[in-house]
């Protein structure tokens, strides 16, 4: 049923160019790479990473059985990971974005345990993993680094766990907080972003169904928490939010943020664009 729905692996571009695929010149190295790296190190990374994957919207980086040999790191755009059950209803796993490595629940078994959807046109860097086991047995600061990314994914997992366990309405709340606080953190608003995947989709992921996830949020608006225009959210009162998805029903300031709101870039197709030249 996927082969009908989503274009396969043929149709990803290869990109290798020298000068926009090496870690030393990459405008995303921050989010990938441990600070302690000296230029030695980089440029054994720049030799390791071959290829940048441009990964059109609505087509498939790799699906569940694929053979594992590399892992992906997002240079830009988002990723929305799955499984599909025996009907063909998709089970939404997580969204993804820059600098987030897809790839990492295949090391154990060497085979892809999830499918890996581009939710717009992506760019994606290729590290072959027995490559990096050699260069992280080298460098103790990137091995080091990879151990923290597969704690803070043990972390996710839990914290999926738990999000399954709450009310409606924290669900939603933990979503659009988790997304404004991912979204200032790449240097974008945490107050008014794109909401790239459907509200079926986002049901799927928090374990409600579309008509709720349509219900919260028009409540959300009521509320005045949140306004929405097509794909666009604002959150309007991120302290009401923040207070909803951490349980607390203590008094909030209306004027709160999430950190770095200060930066005014807005998450959209253009400014997308912009990280890609860079």
């Amino acid at each position: 049923m996927m082969d009908e729905t989503f274009p396969t692996i043929n149709l990803l571009r290869e990109t290798n160019s020298p000068s926009s695929c090496t870690c030393s010149k990459c405008s995303s190295r921050s989010r990938c790479l441990p600070s302690s790296l000296n230029e030695r190190h980089v440029s054994q990374l720049d030799r390791m990473i071959g290829k940048r994957r441009s990964v059109e919207r609505n087509s498939m980086l790799f699906r569940i059985g694929d053979p594992f040999r590399s892992l992906h790191i997002i240079h830009c755009g988002q990723f929305m990971t799955f499984q599909e059950s025996a009907r063909g209803k998709q089970n939404v796993l997580g969204f993804h974005m820059t600098g987030e490595i897809l790839g990492l629940g295949a090391i154990s078994t060497g085979f892809q345990d999830n499918n890996a959807l581009a939710l717009e046109d992506s760019n994606v860097c290729e590290i072959p993993f027995r490559y990096l086991e050699e260069i992280c047995a080298e460098v103790p600061p990137l091995q080091q680094h990879f151990h923290r990314i597969l704690s803070k994914e043990i972390t996710r997992q839990q914290g999926i766990k738990r999000m399954l366990g709450a009310r409606a309405e924290q669900r939603l709340a933990i979503f659009l907080l988790d997304l404004s606080l991912r979204y200032a953190g790449r240097g974008f608003s945490g107050m008014q972003f794109q909401l790239l995947m459907s509200r079926e989709l986002i049901g799927s992921y928090v374990g409600l169904t579309m008509e709720s996830i349509s219900r919260l949020m028009s409540e959300f608006r009521k509320k005045g928490w949140i306004t929405i225009d097509g794909k666009d959210i604002h959150i309007c009162n991120y302290g009401a939010i923040k207070a909803l998805a951490n349980d607390n029903d203590l008094e909030v300031s209306t004027n709160e943020t999430p950190p770095a709101s200060n930066i005014t870039h807005i998450h959209s197709a253009q400014s997308r664009r912009t990280i890609v030249r860079g």
